[in-house]
């Protein structure tokens, strides 16, 4: 199937900005939709009636969440403003679908220890490492050799949400677990070498700067995958760093096998980690900063479990 020239330019514009891969997908698969949705006519061929009756179809026809007809306008957007350069000032008025307001899902201690508990092997503890630290999904599994910290007893999260570099503790029950899996990441890296392989992908243009850095055990991934595969920036076999999907699927079977009646995920975890220190009597602003939220408001919504009952509210019952 021949390339699109168009999604080619948007492919460049995504990878000059440094945006994920996922992100890079995302945008593809947005755009691609929106031109067939108006039978292959070219952007530059549409406007505001195009893109509100996409949109109002995705929302309309679709049913699709709020999140997703976002993340559509966001490619169209992109796409129109970094790529085309069209300086429309009525997409500036394009109204994004307001999200709804859920309160976070929260485990309690014990039902943490138990799911904990429950999740053998790695997956386990890449959860351990989760609810400890407080870290996104792919935060953790991004995780370079060189940001765990022992001697500080801390880790350096690079490049999180916003593209921002923020530190957050490292717990002291998984400093041994966390040496053992270092070293079995080291003996995978060492059989990668010898094979012939043993690079991985190195972030920005530091595989420019620094043609052998990638084969240096400093920037190996904390959590290698099994198996060796191809790049889809570079078309080079490399050895990726561990699924997410091996995770959230372990995760969500030991949730079913305890019998814990929530609708338990890996950011629940996350969650758990900024109640449960909000619990412990930690300030709000350093919670905040642990979980790299750009406005305390965010970090606020994890506040409503420290009342007793609804907003702290004595029922007429009890009286």
């Amino acid at each position: 199937m021949p390339k699109s020239p168009l999604l080619e330019r948007v492919r460049n514009a995504i990878r000059i900005r440094h945006y994920s891969l996922r992100t890079e997908q995302s945008y593809i698969h947005w755009i691609r939709r929106f031109i067939l949705f108006h039978n292959k006519r070219h952007p530059n061929e549409m406007g505001e009636p195009e893109i509100s009756a996409f949109l109002t179809h995705l929302a309309v026809n679709r049913k699709v969440a709020a999140s997703t007809q976002n993340q559509a306008l966001s490619a169209i957007l992109f796409l129109y403003q970094k790529v085309l350069d069209r300086k429309l000032e009525w997409l500036d008025d394009v109204v994004r679908a307001k999200r709804p307001s859920h309160v976070p899902v929260i485990m309690t201690r014990e039902e943490t220890k138990q799911l904990l508990d429950e999740i053998p092997g790695i997956n386990g503890l890449i959860a351990r490492v989760l609810y400890g630290t407080g870290m996104r999904k792919m935060e953790c599994l991004r995780l370079r050799v060189q940001d765990v910290d022992f001697d500080y007893r801390q880790i350096v999260i690079r490049s999180g949400k916003g593209d921002k570099d923020r530190v957050t503790v490292l717990p002291d029950v998984l400093v041994e677990k966390l040496h053992k899996q270092l070293d079995r990441a080291r003996a995978i890296h060492n059989l990668d070498l010898e094979q012939g392989y043993g690079e991985v992908a190195l972030p920005y243009a530091l595989a420019r700067k620094y043609p052998n850095a990638g084969k240096e055990w400093r920037w190996q991934y904390v959590f290698p995958a099994t198996r060796r595969s191809v790049d889809p920036y570079s078309g080079l076999i490399r050895r990726h760093h561990w699924f997410e999907t091996n995770v959230s699927r372990a995760i969500r079977e030991a949730t079913r096998r305890l019998g814990i009646n929530k609708r338990v995920s890996v950011h629940t975890l996350r969650h758990s980690f900024a109640t449960h220190l909000l619990e412990n009597g930690y300030d709000i602003r350093t919670v905040q900063e642990l979980l790299g939220h750009k406005d305390v408001k965010t970090t606020q919504i994890y506040t409503h479990v420290l009342n007793r009952g609804g907003r702290g509210v004595l029922s007429p019952l009890d009286h």
